[in-house]
């Protein structure tokens, strides 16, 4: 069972996030809350596997309540919930550890798979929201410092598949296109994880961009 808490200020959303997710088998949506200082409280609370995050917030926006919630509890995922517009408040949250995000008018199996696959590590990358990403990376990161010494440590399979974990593509993708199996694809992403040190999919994302590997 996943156990999710939902974070928005806006109540026919949050409730209608409620009965969307408690719908679907095996979830649990374990709290709701309307602001970013109630989502912490709720965390420490409840525990929760996932947590769907509002962005604009009263009292405490959705960008800072991520950065406090995985300073206490790293092992938590959170998914931003955001519009198209919200690009720099998306990459603020992606750097202070979110694992993805979903547009607002996200259908129901997306939202269904954006929970399994952070809950399994994993990270929900939009393609249509994620080339507004990266290229505020690629604005803040140009020409500021020299590429990372780990890039050293990678095979040139695995600074392919990095390389495609940045432009935002799903494992599937990245096996159809390297013409490799899925298994061998996780494979090679959980050796990325533990060379580069890193948390998760959405952090090797951000490592590549950060090293022009996009």
């Amino acid at each position: 069972m996943i156990n999710v808490l939902i974070v928005d200020d806006q109540p026919i959303v949050r409730d209608g996030l409620r009965m969307l997710v408690q719908s679907m088998e095996k979830m649990n949506v374990v709290a709701v809350a309307s602001n970013g200082q109630e989502g912490i409280e709720a965390c420490l609370l409840y525990k929760p596997d996932v947590v769907l995050m509002d962005i604009k917030m009263p009292i405490l926006n959705g960008v800072q309540a991520t950065k406090k919630i995985i300073e206490n509890q790293p092992e938590i995922k959170i998914i931003i919930l955001t519009t198209f517009n919200d690009d720099e408040f998306i990459f603020e949250a992606l750097s202070y550890g979110a694992s993805g995000y979903l547009l607002k008018d996200a259908g129901a199996e997306k939202i269904e798979e954006a929970i399994q696959e952070t809950y399994n590590g994993g990270a929900m990358i939009q393609p249509n929201v994620a080339q507004k990403v990266i290229h505020r990376f690629q604005e803040i990161h140009a020409n500021v410092k020299p590429l990372d010494e780990r890039l050293k440590l990678l095979t040139n399979r695995e600074l392919d598949i990095l390389k495609r974990i940045g432009e935002g593509k799903n494992n599937d993708e990245i096996a159809c296109e390297l013409f490799i199996t899925k298994g061998t694809t996780k494979n090679h992403i959980s050796n990325l994880l533990t060379k580069l040190d890193l948390r998760d999919r959405t952090q090797l994302a951000i490592f590549a961009l950060k090293n022009d590997l996009i």
